[in-house]
């Protein structure tokens, strides 16, 4: 356990999986965008709007996936205090950030051709719009606090109160009475997407989590490499 989160051997590994991922996640991409585009047929209803979801969708999903990641990393580190940890969870943070801000505009975009407004305060774009504000104080408390054991602290509560807004944009379709549709596809339920419109939305969602996968592993290579030269340390 301990070597698998020792710096040096992330470090290591995710040299060889960056350079793997590299290689595939344009090509995913741009298959997902040309399924989406011109393959994947107009809604009945929504017509072209409908393409949005292949967007939308995977950029919610990564930014759900990617607090929820935090979250338990950062229970891991206040319980276990392994150094390395905080590292991933500050260098995943400002993607599952970019993604949730994605996911927002997109269905501000999806929302105005079939709902005739561009925004409303439905429970799952507010709590969409809540899990923002989670992502950006949880980035500014590792930012400006200081002291390793109260940015930790801080760091963890806010993204426990940020788990209860999880479950929150999970259900909220099923709570109560909302203008965004309920949940299309469910594991271990029977789904009400098309195949059609299902084999671009896997392609999409495949590779902009390849994509993001990237953009973390990048990132979280680059800031171990400034950490490094300022000391291990500070980690």
């Amino acid at each position: 356990m301990i070597k698998f989160l020792n710096p040096s051997y992330i470090f290591r590994l995710t040299g060889k999986l960056l350079n793997f991922l590299k290689t595939f996640v344009i090509p995913i991409v741009v298959i997902g965008l040309i399924f989406s585009l011109f393959v994947s047929p107009k809604d009945y209803i929504q017509g072209d709007a409908v393409r949005i979801m292949y967007v939308h969708v995977p950029s919610a999903w990564i930014s759900l996936i990617s607090f929820a990641t935090i979250s338990f990393l950062c229970i891991l580190n206040f319980i276990f205090k392994f150094k390395s940890v905080s590292l991933i969870y500050k260098s995943l943070a400002p993607i599952g950030l970019t993604f949730n801000i994605i996911a927002i505009v997109t269905g501000s975009l999806w929302g105005q051709p079939t709902w005739g407004t561009w925004w409303a305060w439905d429970a799952r774009l507010t709590s969409m719009l809540i899990l923002m504000l989670f992502y950006i104080i949880f980035i500014f408390s590792y930012k400006l606090i200081s002291n390793p054991e109260r940015s930790i602290k801080a760091c963890t509560s806010i993204s426990v109160l940020g788990l209860v807004n999880l479950a929150i944009i999970k259900y909220s379709v099923d709570w109560w009475p909302t203008l965004h549709q309920t949940s299309s596809i469910n594991v271990g339920k029977e789904t009400t997407v098309h195949f059609s419109m299902l084999i671009p939305l896997g392609l999409m969602l495949f590779g902009l989590f390849m994509y993001a996968a990237v953009i973390f592993l990048m990132k979280y290579r680059i800031e171990t490499i400034r950490l490094k030269r300022k000391g291990l340390k500070k980690l």
